[in-house]
């Protein structure tokens, strides 16, 4: 099927039939308003007072091209190469995860708790979406991060740039202790990840979108022990987090029992807790180093 005209009122017509299938109304509205805004550079409030206008042809073809890979249910932030978070925006491809919305409550809750910290460590950084909103809003801390991946940190250094921050990013391997002890310099007062954590018994519940494009090896965790990343983290927290200092931990909520009981084994804390999210899920922890 092609578009009726080139008129906004039968693009917007075209794509509610073309996608009506794959998306919730809601959904589709807000992905319309997303491309309207990016490719025709229209005000996503002003789209219902401009619906007899004409679009020309080379803007045309992009939107329609859109609508084809939206279509074959990729998700937009992949279409456009960008993605909001924290109220900055991202670049975003297929070799990192799309920023979540509970990645975004675990920033706020960073931010409140430690807005006098003075170091900040991002492990598993992806598009680098958590330490560059963290400088981004705390500009005097000092932020590093890493990841295993060195297609990841490209797009974590253009993320950087983007928002016009200075960040330490460097690669290693946090279940190689050899590396991560070489590669992690000094200390810092606050450890935050979150690591691959979904089950591949889970597989099946995710949604195309996610088991189709976004990267495997940023979702899944390989292997037989869900938690391997957050219980080599929290090893590493014996020599690389400050005594006093803080570590966070974006969670599985089916394994994060699991999680806060190594925490709690390990005799490095003095508190450990679950914290719930938005939706009554428990997503995140907490963990207070002991002091000497």
């Amino acid at each position: 099927m092609q578009v009726r005209s080139n008129k906004v009122n039968d693009i917007i017509d075209y794509y509610y039939t073309e996608l009506s299938a794959f998306y919730e109304r809601t959904e589709l509205e807000a992905i319309i308003k997303t491309v309207f805004e990016h490719y025709l550079g229209f005000n996503r409030n002003e789209i219902s007072l401009r619906l007899n206008e004409n679009v020309n042809q080379s803007d045309l073809l992009k939107v329609y091209d859109c609508c084809k890979e939206l279509k074959a249910k990729k998700p937009i932030q992949y279409i456009l190469k960008e993605s909001w978070f924290y109220n900055f925006k991202f670049y975003v491809n297929e070799k990192v995860l799309i920023p979540r919305p509970e990645t975004e409550e675990l920033v706020t809750i960073i931010v409140k708790e430690n807005t006098k910290a003075d170091s900040f460590l991002d492990i598993g950084t992806g598009s680098g979406c958590i330490p560059v909103s963290l400088k981004c809003v705390l500009p005097n801390a000092h932020v590093s991060a890493c990841d295993v991946d060195k297609d990841a940190l490209l797009v974590a250094r253009k993320n950087a740039e983007l928002n016009n921050v200075e960040i330490n990013f460097f690669e290693t391997n946090i279940l190689e202790e050899l590396q991560w002890n070489r590669d992690i310099k000094g200390t810092y007062d606050v450890i935050i990840s979150n690591p691959p954590y979904i089950k591949h018994s889970e597989a099946e519940t995710l949604s195309e979108h996610v088991v189709n494009f976004e990267p495997h090896k940023a979702l899944f965790v390989y292997g037989d022990d869900d938690i391997i990343f957050y219980k080599r983290i929290i090893d590493l927290c014996k020599h690389k987090l400050k005594n006093k200092g803080v570590l966070y931990f974006e969670l599985n909520p089916l394994t994060a029992g699991l999680v806060h009981e190594y925490a709690t084994r390990s005799n490095l804390f003095s508190t450990a807790e679950l914290i719930m999210d938005m939706s009554g899920n428990t997503r995140f922890l907490k963990a207070i180093k002991l002091t000497g």
